[in-house]
């Protein structure tokens, strides 16, 4: 009798492995989602030296605001840190637009990912025309200090 308990119990053991492992691994896989998506954001050539056709004044860094708050400040916050109300609840956080490494980008750079997006920033060429987007392009400059 005591064979055939060993016997049982051998046969349950990799069962109960495998089911522990599985428990333990999706847990860690969802816990970690959010960072697989931390891949460099590919912008083409050509898009990366398109000029911004308007010129950065007052009118133009105050209309790019009045978008930014009605189409970016949800997600990028007040200040364009990636604190905006949204932001918690974003699988990836929003980029941070104050940092050096955001502003070295180039306007057609910029220009670019905001008309296309990549999850989960959506794509704004429907939402905001190419005047507006380059608008708001002249006012995120001005959070990293520019203008």
């Amino acid at each position: 009798m005591n064979k055939n308990i060993s016997q049982i119990s051998k046969a349950k053991i990799p069962g109960f492995i495998l089911i522990g492992t599985i428990t333990g691994v999706i847990p860690l896989m969802l816990a970690f989602a959010p960072f697989q998506q931390i891949k460099e954001w590919e912008v083409p050539d050509l898009a990366k030296n398109k000029k911004n056709p308007i010129t950065m004044n007052d009118a133009s860094v105050i209309a790019g605001k009045d978008i930014y708050i009605k189409n970016c400040y949800n997600c990028h916050g007040k200040k364009g840190k990636g604190d905006g109300p949204k932001s918690e609840d974003m699988p990836i956080s929003p980029k941070d637009f104050t940092k050096e490494v955001f502003q070295k980008q180039t306007d057609g750079s910029l220009f670019w990912k905001i008309s296309e997006g990549r999850k989960p920033m959506p794509s704004f060429k429907k939402e905001m025309t190419e005047e507006q987007r380059w608008q708001v392009i002249n006012y995120i400059r001005t959070l990293g200090g520019k203008k």
